[in-house]
């Protein structure tokens, strides 16, 4: 028999292979951790080993040095007679086992050999065979059309220079949207990331030739090359609706889906790819405008609790009327509901006020205030880097800090629209009330979305040199007015406070024209009360009375203007030969002033307006 041979059988220098893949990739059993290689060798630990084994053992030096010439002595051999030929052939066997082992590993150079399991073959007919080669073919032959097909849409391509317009396109694409190449596919992104945006929605389109998609004759009919596949959730048409209700609408529950106008409908399918990606931004764009008033909805506190309710936000704005801010996505598969059209109204020009609040952010994002030092922050605004060579102080910074969210921003603009519209029905129903003296406002269009103004004009026909101007300006839930004097009042956001300074100043009118005719016939005015408090008290508004005497003193007049029960005219006549005249009068023109008073009945009298029948009255007495 040969020598041995020794052979050293080493580990390889890496991990062990736990999964062989079908594409040949390998997976790598993870090595184990200290803590994990300590719990794998305690486990291998036997517990429960028999220790009877070592009862009896010597315990003195005398029985350990006779144990120990015991071990030393020497080998006794078994009994069985045969027992060092099995040893030896054993050994043998598993040497010859181990090199068998290492040629396989050097020959086959493999780890692995996977050997099918041997299976009985199936009995088959002749019928299911003919079945599956006639499937076989077909399959074939599909496979050899739709390649000629291709072979085919590349010849009408070439013919007609697509491939050239294909290219050109998606150049036109790429100058304005993001583009990327991933396996093979053009992808873009619809997503406003970059201006700052919250709104993680992924808007990823696939950009396709047209000719991969339809016939032949189809792909020369295409008035483009280059057609887009939008996402599912960006399909259809969408917009943000405001509505402003008041007491009775508040009682509609319909939803604002239901709403949306018959005709609307999504985008056609032979659309041109420009205007899709329009569409799906203008989605993109509504759905994150919405998210974000959601958000602020329940992170904003106010006097009144917001709700966002699915696509709807309602926030109550004055008393009885609501703010309602809704995201219509219409994709076609809706049912349409025929509704009247006063329930499709809605608010342009705050949805148009929304858009423009979300794009100034993105905006602000983008284009920071300069100049932008090296070593400022970026983002940060000028003012706020200014803040320290100004020294500003804390209330300054936190002042500076605090900023107004887009809910808060078109609850503000809701208030003055719904405010300057209450102003505007008073003032339109008082002039068409009122006849005389006649009401015009000029409604200045030099406005912003949180104050306006109107400059009101109270004359009388025919004499419109006196003139009573008053200047409103409406702010968001108050309303400061300039008077004639100059005197500020400030109003609430209630109509009713409004009409009664209008009523007031009506009054005043007529006072003042009383008092400019007295200057042209010589009368002299004795007392004037524009806020009078003797007689009735009025309902609404505040009465003005005006006294009046003649030149010679014989005739007093008494004006009394109110707001309900209207103007009444008081004349008394002054008997000079008095029996008993009094001493402590020296001029006659106070001695009118105690007596009865006899009413003129004003609409008995020929003129066309009060001033006019107070003019001519003026006349008579003074010539008779």
């Amino acid at each position: 028999m040969a020598a041995p041979v020794s052979v050293c059988v080493e580990a390889a220098n890496e991990y062990q292979i736990q999964e062989v893949r079908y594409d040949g990739q390998e997976v790598y059993v993870t090595p184990l951790s200290m803590s994990e290689d300590l719990s794998r060798l305690a486990h291998k630990i036997d517990f429960y080993k028999d220790e009877s084994e070592e009862k009896g053992k010597p315990t003195s030096e005398g029985e350990k040095e006779t144990e120990e010439d015991k071990v030393l002595a020497p080998f006794q051999p078994s009994l069985w007679p045969w027992d060092s030929v099995r040893n030896k052939l054993k050994a043998s066997l598993t040497e010859i086992s181990v090199l068998y082992d290492v040629l396989n590993i050097v020959k086959e150079k493999h780890y692995m050999v996977t050997d099918p399991v041997s299976q009985d073959a199936p009995e088959l007919k002749a019928s299911l065979q003919m079945l599956a080669k006639k499937k076989s073919l077909v399959a074939a032959a599909n496979i050899l059309s739709s390649g000629a097909e291709k072979l085919k849409r590349v010849q009408v391509e070439m013919a007609s220079n697509t491939q050239e317009n294909f290219l050109m396109e998606l150049l036109k694409l790429r100058k304005n949207w993001r583009l990327k190449k991933v396996h093979n596919m053009i992808l873009g992104e619809l997503s406003y990331r970059s201006a700052g945006s919250r709104f993680w929605q992924g808007g990823t389109f696939e950009v396709l030739k047209t000719s991969d998609l339809l016939d032949e004759g189809e792909a020369v009919n295409r008035k483009s090359s280059l057609d887009v596949s939008i996402p599912s959730e960006l399909e259809g048409v969408a917009y943000i609706q405001v509505e402003v209700k008041t007491v009775p609408d508040l009682m509609d529950l319909t939803s604002a889906t239901l709403k949306m106008p018959a005709g609307l409908g999504s985008v056609p399918v032979d659309a041109y790819w420009q205007q899709k990606l329009e569409v799906a931004q203008n989605v993109l764009f509504c759905k994150e405008l919405f998210a974000q008033l959601a958000r602020e909805a329940v992170q904003v506190k106010g006097n009144t609790p917001h709700m966002a309710v699915t696509n709807q936000i309602l926030t109550n704005v004055f008393p009885g009327i609501q703010l309602s801010i809704v995201l219509c996505h219409y994709t076609g598969k809706e049912k349409k509901v025929a509704l009247s059209p006063q329930k499709l109204e809605h608010n342009h020009v705050l949805e148009h006020s929304l858009h423009q609040l979300l794009r100034q952010v993105h905006h602000r994002n983008l284009n920071h205030s300069p100049p932008h030092p090296v070593n400022a922050t970026i983002g940060m605004t000028k003012r706020r880097r200014l803040a320290g060579p100004r020294a500003l102080s804390r209330s300054e910074l936190v002042e500076m800090a605090q900023s107004e969210t887009l809910l808060e921003q078109i609850i503000k603009q809701t208030k003055h629209a719904v405010l300057r519209i209450r102003s505007m029905h008073v003032i339109d129903q008082l002039a068409i009330s009122i006849q005389d003296p006649q009401i015009s406002a000029h409604w200045s269009c030099l406005n912003n979305s949180l104050e306006s103004s109107v400059r009101i004009s109270i004359t009388s026909y025919c004499y419109e040199m006196v003139r009573t101007p008053l200047v409103l300006l409406i702010g968001i839930d108050t309303i400061r007015v300039i008077m004639k004097d100059g005197r500020v009042c400030t109003l609430s956001f209630e109509d009713t406070e409004l009409k009664d300074l209008i009523q007031w100043q009506i009054c005043q009118h007529h006072a003042s024209s009383i008092q400019f005719l007295a200057k042209f016939h010589g009368w002299q005015v004795l007392s004037a009360i524009p806020n009078s408090g003797h007689g009735d008290m009025e309902t609404y508004g505040t009465t003005a009375t005006v006294m009046l005497a003649s030149p010679r003193g014989n005739v007093s007049m008494a004006f009394q203007s109110n707001p309900v029960s209207g103007q009444k005219l008081f004349v008394k006549k002054v008997d000079s030969s008095s029996p008993h005249p009094s001493p402590a009068v020296t001029n006659p023109k106070w001695s009118s002033l105690s007596g009865e008073f006899k009413e003129v009945n004003l609409s008995q009298m020929e003129g066309k307006n009060l001033v006019g029948n107070v003019d001519m009255l003026m006349a008579q007495l003074v010539s008779s």
